[in-house]
């Protein structure tokens, strides 16, 4: 489907107004370049990197010493480094505020609300500080979390940023051998986890788990209370203590910030962990630093003082990209919870309540308040709301059009894809330029972003590799036990020499957008033909009868043959109309080709914890093959559905 016109046009005074117009004027100026639109500020910011991310890094008043080079071996991606001779602190950069403005508002699922001011959270930040270092830990140590999206968290999370500790987070839902496969590789000096927690209207216990985990990691667990039992929880653990008790020795005072290399070690994320152990993913406290500021203030236009909101656990990497909001002095609005418990208004009543001007959440989300028959629009005060972003998996055109239709009708919707093995964006928003229907805007500032052929040649118009052809910040510093670089070097460089390959299934669009047909290595090969199954998604799910849906290519008769498993909708049984019903759509909607052999109807469908959806998992199992580590997902039981399947022998 073509669409004439765009679903939103920024007015020319929000253009004029733009924090990312100010900086390509002020790129002007300095640079005596004349720098007229979008278009022309990413081809300076990739044709001049050195002059491109020192002005973000002078716009943004990043603090620190940012030294003479900006970047060395710039030509060759594994050896290029940016700002060598720099050294800063990312919580001093995140602590950007003092005194009674709010820097935090929690909302939890069991109607806990809280409110924190800049000096509450320094104060904290400043004990926890002192803390950590009258146990020793230092530079390069490990600190892991088990916790929910509170503000804790992130009290904790600068606390171990200020001393250059490494800080590494999953939520409390991940199981106890989930989270052992995560922090067992990275050896922390110590643990820390809530009480419990709330989800779906329900209380949860982890006191076994963390336990558990405390024993097996051997190191001594900190407990923050949350909705459970702290006093319990730590008499019941050998070598933890509560919060409380951590810092009863230490007054707040002055947080000391220690300064350290641009690159130094400051989040280690994994990788999902579906078809293996999780790799341990190093990100840079320079590089997160630079991009984020960069996203958070030139893509996402965020001003001081604007409340920023995205709906994340700390399992993750969006949970890490907000909170650097902190950095553009952004209010921060956290939730921890199900955003369907009691009923699908609860971040909807948030937004209003406390108007939030950016408002993210998952493609997944939009999708299943659409379905719900919601209208925020009508229920809800969002006079306040700019910018609604999405991410986790491709938002359909449908998606795009309910937002504008239900929700509001005067937001840009920015739909943003990057990943955790950047711990940002390849693809997100702009400003500047107008947001056409299932169209991403466009690359991001700094990214030498394109998308090539199987030879490795460019392409437009056609699906293709999703490739980034020049360094870029956020890059990982490495992977944690891969001291040849060989797992590093294995996931993004194999493909194309010198040339990062991201793993996703792109196509520029008449509009110089972006659209991601989902992960290339999940990509259906019928006949020899490359098929994104975010194509046959984005028809079946439209469709009422169907909640939820996974493709997968069937190895079949020396071929690949499109399986097509559904979740129906309550009442909702798969026969021959309904069959009939679904390929026709997906034969109109997308093409002949798109259309599966085979459709199965099943109680469930996998995902991880993010909510993402495993096809691989699920190709593994219907061809016999072992899944390695099932601890990855959410709902791991959902595997067993498609085992032996009697419809895919026939």
């Amino acid at each position: 489907m073509r669409d004439d016109k765009p679903l939103w046009v920024p007015s020319r005074a929000s253009v004029e107004a733009s924090p990312m117009y100010a900086f390509m004027q002020q790129c002007n100026r300095d640079f005596d370049l004349s720098l007229a639109s979008y278009h022309d500020l990413h081809a300076f910011s990739v044709a001049d990197r050195e002059r491109f991310w020192t002005s973000v890094w002078k716009y943004c008043g990043v603090k620190g010493e940012r030294g003479t080079r900006a970047l060395v071996n710039g030509d060759t991606m594994l050896d290029a480094r940016f700002f060598p001779d720099a050294t800063l602190n990312f919580a001093e950069n995140l602590l950007s505020g003092e005194g009674t403005g709010e820097a935090l508002i929690f909302r939890g699922e069991d109607r806990v609300a809280d409110r924190w001011s800049w000096d509450r959270l320094r104060s904290l930040v400043s004990r926890l500080q002192q803390a950590f270092r009258a146990m020793g830990v230092g530079s390069g140590d490990r600190i892991a979390a088990m916790m929910p999206n509170m503000p804790e968290t992130v009290a904790c999370m600068l606390a171990a940023a200020s001393i250059g500790a490494i800080w590494s987070s999953c939520s409390p839902d991940f199981g106890e051998q989930g989270v052992l496969d995560r922090f067992g590789q990275i050896e922390p000096k110590l643990f820390i986890a809530c009480d419990a927690y709330w989800y779906g209207g329900k209380l949860q216990d982890v006191k076994a788990k963390v336990a558990t985990v405390t024993k097996q990691l051997g190191v001594p667990c900190l407990v923050i209370h949350y909705a459970g039992d702290a006093d319990e929880l730590v008499g019941a653990t050998p070598g933890a203590s509560t919060l409380e008790d951590f810092i009863a020795s230490f007054a707040p005072r002055p947080v000391e910030f220690t300064r350290l290399p641009f690159s130094h070690p400051l989040y280690i994320l994994f990788s999902s962990g579906t078809t293996g152990v999780p790799k341990c993913i190093v990100h840079s406290a320079g590089g997160t630093l630079l991009q984020h500021l960069k996203e958070h203030r030139l893509h996402c236009g965020i001003q001081p003082g604007e409340k920023l909101f995205y709906f994340t656990t700390c399992g993750w990497m969006m949970w890490n990209w907000l909170v650097s909001g902190l950095a553009a002095g952004a209010t921060l609005c956290l939730f921890d919870g199900s955003p369907f418990a009691p009923d699908g208004n609860v971040l909807f009543d948030f937004a209003s309540a406390e108007k939030f001007a950016v408002f993210g959440t998952s493609a997944k989300y939009i999708d299943a308040v659409r379905k719900s028959g919601l209208t925020p629009r009508t229920s809800h005060d969002l006079s306040s709301l700019r910018l609604m972003t999405s991410t986790g998996s491709p938002l359909s055109p449908e998606g795009f059009t309910f937002v504008y239709e239900g929700i509001k009708d005067d937001v840009q919707l920015a739909s943003i894809s990057g990943g955790t093995d950047i711990v940002s964006c390849f693809v997100l928003g702009n400003p500047l330029q107008p947001v056409w229907r299932g169209e991403i805007q466009g690359a991001g500032l700094g990214l030498a972003m394109d998308v090539w052929d199987d030879d490795g040649k460019p392409v437009r118009q056609e699906k293709g590799e999703l490739v980034c052809t020049k360094a870029f910040p956020s890059m990982p510093v490495m992977f944690w036990n891969d001291p040849d670089g060989a797992k590093y070097r294995a996931a993004y460089f194999e493909r194309f020499d010198n040339v990062w390959c991201h793993g996703d299934f792109a196509e520029w669009t008449e509009h110089e957008g972006i659209i991601i047909h989902g992960r290339s290595d999940a990509t259906l090969n019928p006949g020899g033909v490359r098929i994104g199954t975010a194509e046959i998604y984005n028809q079946v799910e439209q469709m009422d009868e169907v909640t939820e849906a996974l493709c997968i290519g069937q190895e079949w008769d020396d071929d690949v043959r499109v399986v097509l498993f559904v979740r129906l909708a309550p009442g909702v049984s798969l026969g021959d109309e309904l069959v009939k019903a679904i390929k026709s759509r997906i034969r109109t909607g997308a093409s002949p080709r798109h259309v599966p052999a085979k459709i199965i109807a099943v109680s469930d469908i996998p995902r991880t914890k993010s909510g993402k959806i495993v096809e691989l998992a699920v190709r593994e199992v219907v061809h016999g093959r072992p899944v390695k580590n099932k601890e990855a997902l959410a709902n791991p039981e959902a595997l067993d559905l498609f085992a032996g399947l009697e419809e895919l022998r026939i």
